[in-house]
């Protein structure tokens, strides 16, 4: 919260406006309540200081603090010391007084909870001491139709413009949870979906082929050899080829397409709506892409595929089963000789016959 860069000088930038707003119209509640009291001139000084240079000041003063998250609370309490101050300056005039110490309370709850509220009010306290020290005590309970209507714009305009932060920080927290979530369900190597993801979407897919008795197909994708290949080329490369697949995958598939890292060398896809003729056609088309990738720095290196695919049927018990039925295709087109498709029922289809290079 204290670095200058981060959270703390965002704090210190979404007070910076309302402060403006609420010390340049409470000096005009301030200034109608102490007009009848003939105060001094530094009275009317200190409340031109206040109400038109304080906010400028203050945030000039937190922006630089290597603290800013603290420097700002301090001034907030500054804020609450001041109110306290001017509501004995004007001798307690009732409408006056409870604005600016109701706006005071306001902005101390919104930024710090019970704590700055407690300490916002041991501020107002000391001011209220310190002013009636300075100009002596009194009590004014009445107000007249000028400081009425000089309290308008605080009660009206000030609210306004601290729910319109507050509604900009929620518009911002919720964008930040989304991002969040997004990051939460996200493989960073090779931003697809992560193991836990994709297994919470095989359940909802798998739910609704159930329900609607809708087509779906799964795919298990393992890059041969790829132990080799990290000792070989090393493990940059190895990061390298596991990107490239996954570009691949996010540019061969739909957009209703489902794909994921299903752990290390393993590629998980759910194709929805598909037929096993199409489900075989988008992979065999897949595997040729990655097949034909060439580095010109390394041209020895060689990318192939085995896959295996499961199709939806009524006879699966759970998202579990659907997903052992491929994975055991995948180890059938691995036993076979790699770098081919293999369906999951009892045939061994291996596509790279149908399809051939």
């Amino acid at each position: 919260m204290d670095n200058r860069s981060g959270k703390g000088l965002s704090f210190v930038k979404r007070i910076y406006l309302p402060r403006i707003i609420g010390l340049g119209i409470g000096l005009l509640s301030v200034a109608a309540a102490v007009a009848p009291l003939s105060p001094p001139i530094w009275i009317w000084c200190a409340l031109l200081f206040n109400g038109l240079l304080w906010p400028h000041l203050a945030y000039q003063w937190a922006k630089r603090s290597t603290a800013p998250f603290q420097a700002e609370q301090r001034n907030l309490l500054l804020d609450s010391l001041m109110g306290g101050f001017w509501t004995a300056a004007m001798h307690f005039n009732p409408l006056p007084t409870v604005t600016v110490l109701s706006m005071m309370t306001m902005n101390n709850v919104a930024a710090g909870g019970r704590r700055m509220v407690a300490q916002g009010l041991v501020a107002q306290l000391v001011g209220m001491l310190l002013a009636s020290l300075l100009l002596g005590t009194g009590l004014q309970l009445d107000a007249t139709p000028l400081q009425i209507y000089a309290c308008l714009p605080m009660l009206t305009l000030y609210p306004l413009a601290l729910g319109w932060v507050c509604y900009r920080l929620a518009i911002k927290l919720a964008e930040h949870k989304r991002r969040l979530s997004a990051l939460s369900q996200t493989d960073s190597l090779t931003g697809l979906l992560n193991h836990g993801a994709w297994k919470d979407m095989l359940l909802l897919k798998f739910q609704a082929c159930l329900q609607q008795q809708a087509p779906a197909v799964i795919a298990l994708i393992d890059i041969d050899h790829f132990k080799t290949i990290n000792d070989t080329f090393g493990h940059v490369v190895g990061d390298c080829v596991l990107r490239q697949l996954s570009a691949e995958l996010q540019r061969n598939l739909r957009e209703g397409d489902q794909a994921g890292r299903y752990g290390g060398d393993e590629f998980c896809v759910i194709l929805p709506g598909t037929s096993e003729e199409q489900a075989c056609q988008a992979m065999e088309r897949l595997r040729e892409r990655v097949a034909s990738y060439r580095n010109p720095q390394l041209p020895h290196l060689r990318i192939s595929l085995s896959i295996g695919l499961s199709a939806f049927h009524p006879g699966l018990e759970s998202p579990e089963h659907w997903l052992d039925q491929a994975d055991k295709a995948l180890y059938s087109a691995k036993r076979q000789g790699r770098d081919q498709i293999n369906f999951a029922h009892g045939e061994v289809t291996a596509l790279k016959l149908a399809y051939p290079d």
